[in-house]
Order: C-alpha cells, then structure tokens, then sequence
C-alpha cells in the first residue's frame, strides 16, 4: 500500500482572496480543494500565523502589507479546506515564517515509522512558502520523490512563479503541471 503525503501550502483567506490575495490563488483555488478532496494519501496543511507585532519582524518590515494574524479571518483556511480539515482532522502546522522547520521533521519522523513513498505540495506562493517548504523537505528527504505541482500553485506573479519551479527543478523537485508528468521546464 502507497504511503503519500499532500502538503497544502497556506490556502488561506489572506492568500486567496484577502489583503495578498491574487487572481491567479483564486483561479487554482477550487482545483487544490477537488485535489485535497479527492487525495487518497495523507493530508496536511500548513497555516502562515502572524501576531500583532508583524509590522516588527524582519518579514514585516520587508512585506509591510499585514496578513495572517493569528484567529482572524484573514488567517483561516479557506472555507471549503476548513470544512475537509475539520471532517478529516487534517493535521495542520501553524508557521510564523515562509518555511515550516516542524513540517520537515514531523514528516522525516513518520518516515522512520514507515518509509514514505513520495509527497506532493500545492498552494501559495510558490516563489516563497511553497519553495521555502519544499526545499526544507527536500533537504531533510532527499531520497523520498517530492512533486510540486506547479498547476496547483500561484505565485507572487507570473514571472516569480515560473522562476521558483525552474528552482525547484534544479534542485531535484519534480515540478509538474499536469498529471502526465510534463515538467516546469517543458
């Protein structure tokens, strides 16, 4: 039996249609739902959590633009990822930065459980949280097969999306855009 993992990358509110929202979020938006829905693996969901002091970090002095904070609806998932997370209890991981640390180790101590078969990432943005996880994943995994679909991706825009998933592929993430397996260098 296949051991697979999703990782849903910061489909929030803020993200999609809120104060860093972006036409191209909302446009993969219903097709990672219909993925996550449809995933027959493990899901996971990661959730970028500011507090008040954003405007005082590093990150918030460089994107002065707030977004995400902690139980706000900006910050939640959208609605149709909430309602999957709560029926299936999806676990999620709250990250105070682009990559999540927890993430990487969590998903390196269930392959010590039982060897992984391959994880797949979507979500936003590609050109910061999505490349910044998979990276961090890649580095922790290097033997496991990672997939980001870059179909189910939107990034800050067109350019930066598409230079993250040449990134990412020059790094040994399969960077694919549909399911027959073209890849972001196709």
């Amino acid at each position: 039996m296949s051991n697979s993992y999703l990782v849903v990358i910061d489909m929030q509110n803020d993200f999609v249609t809120g104060s860093m929202g972006s036409a191209a979020a909302v446009a993969i938006a219903d097709q990672v739902v219909a993925y996550a829905q449809s995933y027959p693996g493990t899901l996971v969901f990661t959730q970028d959590t500011h507090d008040e002091h954003y405007s005082e970090t590093q990150e918030g002095r460089r994107l002065p633009i707030k977004h995400c904070i902690a139980n706000t609806e900006g910050w939640q998932l959208i609605p149709a990822l909430a309602r999957l997370q709560a029926e299936r209890k999806v676990r999620v991981f709250e990250k105070p930065t682009f990559g999540s640390i927890a993430l990487a180790d969590w998903l390196a101590q269930e392959h010590r459980k039982q060897a992984i078969d391959r994880i797949e990432l979507c979500g936003v943005a590609t050109d910061i949280c999505v490349a910044s996880n998979a990276l961090l994943i890649k580095a922790s995994l290097p033997e496991v097969p990672l997939v980001v679909w870059g179909n189910l991706c939107a990034g800050t825009n067109a350019k930066n999306h598409q230079a993250a998933l040449s990134t990412m592929l020059s790094c040994q993430v399969d960077c694919l855009i549909n399911e027959l397996g073209a890849t972001a260098s196709n």
